[in-house]
């Protein structure tokens, strides 16, 4: 790895972690404090449930599409000349959401947000990974990781909502603008780290993977609206599977693919997959249809549903912080299953509780359990991700992590939305939304424990391979 020495690494990581910290809480605060902002946002720019869909898939979709390309790039030309970049794009991003006249504006400011967040989210656990040579520095930093993304989920649906209400929806946007800079400033304290056997720019594969993932959460977002027979619906479907059959081929192909197959015949590799994607289509992807039904049904204000979900929030951060103790002495993997279903089973009675008359309070038991598995995954799948490749090619695990979280959240959002019918969420009669989010939460909770299931059997099983296979695995076909 064509880095600074060992001694000078480990010198700067108390900055390097500190950085890749405040830009994922930077980042994760950007998607809690949208949430609670959903319904003005709905009413300042005369958009409906359709629109705030895409206010949130327009950022997770080119984040998931694009982060593992930017960890490929990252490791080729340097993590931190990418990460300043990225921290560049997503700053000047948040500044034109913060300013958007309308809906279209602010929904291709959100797609240059999502932009610079894939090269950030590729690289922050990159520079992480660069600086913690020892699994016990890597268990403490991931700790401090893990504790820092449960507090901005924490505080981020308070802060969203007294933002909100307080001042404007737009303020949830400018809140970014100093944190960026001060990130940017921050940044040149740390050592610029590289891989001098990076992969190329997979430029076809990248199109593809593109192509297929928007018209497939096109198709999910526009079924119940013009109807699942509809030409555009059906065309999108089938255009979305070409697209995707066509990716797999082309990496099959490739001499340097971005995503290489071959990696999934590893259960080390497939298995953290499998456990980002369970709990961000399901617990992650819930929370705008639990953020509507405590606006438009319970009736709270901004405010008042951040302080509905500071409880689970803050039990995020508890056990995130407590549960990254424990990564030295119980495997990972472990962990991240019993998270898994904590979060099936929070999220399915999140789903048994809410009535068109409950009051906010209905919510908070489910929404505990889930944060207790929230809070066990979030530190588990950042050791699994990070271990499932070697640190020479931390970027290209990152960016696959990523790209599978955020795949999660923006699918899930979609599929989840099949079960609501077209606008019921702000229409007189609530019974129809209600119902249709219990179907969605329901189906959630069994997606959630299949994938508890599945990590359970890649990752737990005593014949796993060993680490060292991951290098000669990881060449392409």
């Amino acid at each position: 790895m064509t880095s600074t020495p060992e001694t000078e690494r480990t010198q700067g990581a108390g900055t390097s972690i500190a950085v890749a910290c405040i830009a994922t809480v930077m980042l994760m605060l950007d998607i809690s404090v949208v949430n609670t902002a959903l319904n003005d946002i709905s009413h300042g720019l005369d958009t409906g449930l359709s629109g705030l869909q895409w206010v949130i898939d327009a950022y997770t979709l080119p984040l998931a599409a694009v982060v593992l390309t930017a960890g490929s790039i990252a490791d080729r030309f340097g993590r931190k000349k990418l990460f300043l970049q990225g921290m560049v794009v997503f700053t000047a991003a948040s500044a034109l959401c913060a300013a958007a006249p309308g809906i279209s504006t602010l929904v291709t400011a959100r797609a240059v947000q999502g932009l610079g967040a894939a090269v950030l989210f590729a690289t922050a656990l990159a520079l992480i990974s660069e600086v913690t040579p020892t699994p016990e520095s890597r268990a403490k930093a991931l700790g401090i990781f893990g504790a820092a993304i449960g507090a901005s989920f924490a505080v981020g649906p308070f802060i969203g909502g007294t933002l909100t209400e307080w001042v404007s929806w737009r303020a949830i946007f400018w809140i970014n603008v100093p944190i960026g800079i001060v990130c940017l400033l921050l940044s040149r304290r740390v050592h610029e780290s590289s891989d001098p056997n990076a992969r190329k720019v997979d430029i076809p594969g990248q199109i593809a993977l593109i192509g297929g993932m928007f018209l497939l959460v096109f198709a999910l977002l526009r079924g119940n609206e013009d109807g699942w027979d509809s030409t555009k619906v059906i065309a999108s479907l089938v255009g979305a599977g070409v697209f995707l059959v066509g990716f797999g081929v082309i990496e099959h192909l490739s001499q340097e693919p971005m995503l290489p197959l071959t990696l999934f015949r590893q259960a080390r590799f497939t298995g953290p997959q499998v456990v980002v994607v369970g709990i961000s289509a399901t617990f992650f992807a819930g929370f705008l249809y639990a953020t509507l039904y405590l606006q438009q049904v319970v009736g709270l204000s901004p405010i008042r549903t951040g302080l509905a979900y500071l409880p689970g929030t803050f039990l995020v951060f508890v056990v995130s912080g407590a549960s990254a103790g424990l990564l030295t002495r119980v495997k990972p993997a472990i962990l991240a299953t019993i998270g898994l279903v904590f979060i099936a089973a929070g999220v399915w009675v999140m789903g048994l509780n809410t009535e068109v008359d409950s009051g906010w309070s209905a919510i908070l038991p489910g929404l505990l359990i889930a944060s207790v598995g929230c809070g066990l995954v979030n530190p588990s799948g950042s050791a699994l991700a990070l271990e499932a490749l070697p640190p020479e090619q931390s970027g290209l695990a990152s960016g696959a992590s990523d790209t599978f979280r955020q795949t999660g959240v923006a699918v899930g959002i979609a599929w989840l939305g099949t079960y609501i019918p077209a606008g019921s969420a702000f229409a007189p009669d609530k019974n129809p939304f209600v119902d249709g989010m219990h179907n969605a939460f329901d189906a959630a909770a069994i997606f959630a424990l299949v994938c508890a299931i599945g990590t359970g059997l890649l990752l737990l099983r005593r014949d796993r391979e060993p680490a060292g296979d991951a290098t000669a695995v990881a060449e392409p076909a």
